[in-house]
């Protein structure tokens, strides 16, 4: 037996609530939201998401060093909403540890009276950050290796992500053998909302790749996934969004569509969740409104 120290991973939170978006709303779930991510979608909130000299970025002006937990930050209604899990600024508030510990910590954070530190019909999100970066992705595996050595672990799992990173051969390999539940929670983020370049942010082929892997039952495991756009009811940004649903169409991507009103607060959600909504159903598209926030506000930790 190895006495080789395992490597530690950087996360942000770990917190027991409901998934408030998309296929599992109000499904109780376990979260890990892991730090650092490839994208920074600073157009989030913005009068113009695609003027990037227009900008104001509350997160980059507050002062970080006069707090010690994410707990202690605002909501922030420009820029993105979680920039605390991948801006550097805020990574001396971030935790740090091994794969097993982590996994003890989650399984701590939701154990109650109810059900013993058992996962029952607990659901697993993965989240960020960006989950499926390469180092996450490893952690991740090693958290399951951990659990099923235990003997007891979630049977359905979602991955919150933006859909531009390639999964690993370590990862496919492992799930395949995974006997629950795999759901790919996909959001692209459009240029005319989160202000992102289209070469940078919307990866069609790398979605592909997590269809073409995981979407036909094979054994035990029953695989699916999901597009999640957050938009107003500006037409460019529908006009995008449609563009990109199109390229997924084409490489058989054949997920439905879910639709999130854009905006931070349940205040500014209100603003456009209507038109919004009437928008996404006359187009045959899903509607998911931000339960969590509606239940305790967006803010850390729910």
């Amino acid at each position: 037996m190895s006495n080789t120290p395992s490597k530690e991973y950087y996360y942000s939170e770990i917190f027991d609530s409901i998934q408030g978006e998309g296929h599992y709303t109000g499904v109780p779930t376990a979260w890990l939201r892991f730090f650092l991510c490839n994208l920074q979608c600073d157009g989030f909130g913005q009068k113009d998401p695609t003027d990037p000299s227009t900008y104001v970025l509350p997160y980059e002006e507050f002062d970080a060093n006069r707090i010690k937990t994410v707990e202690e930050l605002p909501v922030w209604e420009q820029g993105c909403d979680s920039s605390y899990s991948w801006s550097k600024k805020y990574k001396h508030l971030q935790n740090k540890a091994s794969p097993e510990v982590i996994a003890q910590r989650i399984r701590d954070e939701f154990t109650n009276e109810y059900n013993n530190g058992k996962w029952l019909n607990r659901h697993m999100c993965f989240t960020g950050g960006e989950p499926l970066m390469k180092h996450a992705q490893k952690c991740v595996v090693a958290i399951m290796k951990h659990w099923m050595k235990e003997g007891d672990y979630p049977k359905s799992i979602t991955f919150e992500t933006n859909g531009t990173q390639l999964l690993t051969e370590e990862f496919i390999e492992f799930f395949k053998e995974y006997d629950g539940e795999l759901f790919f929670s996909v959001s692209p983020k459009l240029w005319t909302v989160a202000g992102e370049q289209s070469k940078r942010a919307i990866k069609p082929e790398v979605i592909a790749q997590y269809n073409d892997n995981f979407s036909i039952l094979d054994s035990d495991v029953f695989s699916y996934g999901q597009l999640k756009f957050v938009v107003g009811p500006k037409e460019e940004q529908w006009k995008e969004m449609e563009s990109v649903i199109a390229r997924l169409r084409e490489l058989r991507v054949d997920w439905p569509v879910w639709i999130m009103p854009v905006g931070a607060t349940v205040e500014g959600q209100k603003l456009v969740d209507g038109d919004v909504a009437r928008m996404a159903y006359q187009r045959g598209y899903n509607v998911s409104a931000r339960v969590h926030t509606y239940l305790w506000g967006n803010t850390v930790g729910v």
